[in-house]
């Protein structure tokens, strides 16, 4: 017969794993595949082997900076696996696997702010942070492949989602590889969407605000037209004051300046309402949207029209 605390402690855990609703899976780093930190994998408990699926991806965002990489892993870890977070929550929802990456973000290098794929952190080079967009897609290729050995038939092209600085990243993200995203929805963006174009009231629009040095910087032209197809969902609340732009890790003085002259200082309605008029002007299929009563938040109002959004544009590739 087991001792009583044994039994308990036996409980505890199976409660914790039911609580789950699903497996999560530590993918360590691996060099030789591309991608220099872990991901985390989490497969709902309900997904079924014989129907073909799409990754849902949402790159980390700690919140904080911190040399201590195991706080980045543990935040991690949280967003993997809890329903709060977006990318969760549709895994969930969709019965689809979850990618969440395992990025640090620097506190010594403070400026190079990796979650939200900014100028810093997209100018690294021969070190681990070099190129985190293609990290991303090794992380992806390498899931891809674990989850086809284990049954599970996935697309190549995945859905992207994030908020706050990793919806900033995955905005970026989209841009660069608009080939590799079936759909994108994210929120909580600081009023500012990376735009496609050259250049602003006679301004150069270099990334991350847009496309002056796209070829140069990334080895291949913008995809204008295959980002313009691209099903896309961002989305602000009407009470979010959560303005990154005037802070130093996300925005040099230029590229502050910059914003201010041609978008507006104030994140909305004014910097918003430039933003969307940008994307309707070089006919980029978004739906730009603005809650009211909400702030720098994604409640269940906003989950479930995420959650339509991306359903419709899965129904789509079955038309």
């Amino acid at each position: 017969m087991k001792p009583k605390w044994l039994v308990l402690l036996l409980l505890l855990f199976a409660l914790s794993c039911k609580n789950e609703k699903g497996r999560l899976i530590q993918i360590q780093a691996n060099e030789t595949a591309g991608f220099q930190f872990p991901y985390f994998l989490y497969i709902p408990e309900n997904m079924e082997i014989a129907n073909e699926r799409f990754l849902i991806v949402e790159p980390n965002n700690s919140g904080f900076t911190s040399d201590v990489f195991d706080e980045h892993l543990e935040k991690a870890e949280r967003v993997a696996s809890k329903d709060f977070y977006l990318g969760n929550f549709l895994a969930r929802q969709l019965n689809y696997p979850l990618l969440v990456t395992v990025f640090p973000r620097p506190a010594e290098n403070w400026h190079i702010y990796t979650h939200s794929l900014d100028r810093d952190a997209m100018n690294q080079r021969d070190n681990d942070l070099e190129r985190l967009d293609l990290q991303l897609l090794a992380m992806v290729k390498d899931a891809t492949t674990r989850l086809n050995e284990m049954g599970y038939a996935t697309q190549r092209q995945f859905l992207l989602t994030g908020f706050s600085a990793s919806g900033t990243f995955a905005n970026r993200f989209s841009m660069i590889h608009p080939e590799r995203i079936l759909a994108v929805a994210a929120g909580g963006l600081n009023g500012l969407l990376m735009l496609p174009t050259d250049s602003l009231q006679g301004h150069a629009m270099n990334y991350p605000l847009g496309t002056c040095d796209f070829a140069e910087r990334f080895g291949k032209p913008f995809q204008q037209e295959l980002f313009r197809q691209m099903p896309q969902l961002w989305f602000m609340g009407e009470l979010d004051y959560n303005d990154a732009i005037p802070y130093a890790d996300g925005y040099d003085d230029d590229e502050r300046k910059l914003i201010y002259q041609t978008l507006g200082e104030q994140m909305q309605p004014e910097r918003w309402s430039n933003c969307a008029h940008q994307y309707q002007k070089h006919q980029i299929e978004a739906e730009i949207k603005t809650y009211p009563g909400i702030g720098h938040e994604h409640p269940e109002l906003v989950k479930q029209d995420v959650l339509k959004f991306f359903k419709a544009a899965i129904d789509r590739t079955n038309d």
